[in-house]
């Protein structure tokens, strides 16, 4: 499995980005796939999960910003991202979760938003 984060940049803050996550087969049946937050020093930090069970969670900090939706038939997830505020800058991860596999990461790309 080779995971490609995708879609970064840099925005203003109110603007918004999307970032997409390719890579993995769309045959999985049993899978989860999160976006992860890095910045400089710190441990990455998931920001949203989704699974094929259609369990979707989001952090405190980007409820109400954040969309995470899956395409199955495409094999990605992809991150709406929404009213971006300069703290959601950071380096963005995708994690794919198989059972009995493991877990695989994405490249990052990172997201920088401005005040």
């Amino acid at each position: 499995v080779q995971l490609q984060a995708s879609g970064g940049g840099l925005v203003q803050a109110g603007g918004s980005l999307k970032l997409s996550c390719s890579g993995f087969e769309s045959s999985l049946t049993l899978k989860a796939v999160a976006w992860y937050r890095q910045l400089p020093g710190t441990q990455r930090t998931q920001i949203a999960g989704i699974n094929t069970s259609g369990y979707i969670n989001y952090a405190d900090s980007v409820k109400g910003r954040f969309i995470i939706s899956g395409d199955d038939a495409k094999g990605t997830v992809t991150l709406e991202m929404n009213d971006l505020k300069p703290e959601d800058t950071g380096v963005y991860y995708c994690n794919l979760y198989i059972p009995k596999r493991g877990a695989y990461w994405g490249q990052g790309t990172l997201v920088t938003v401005s005040s």
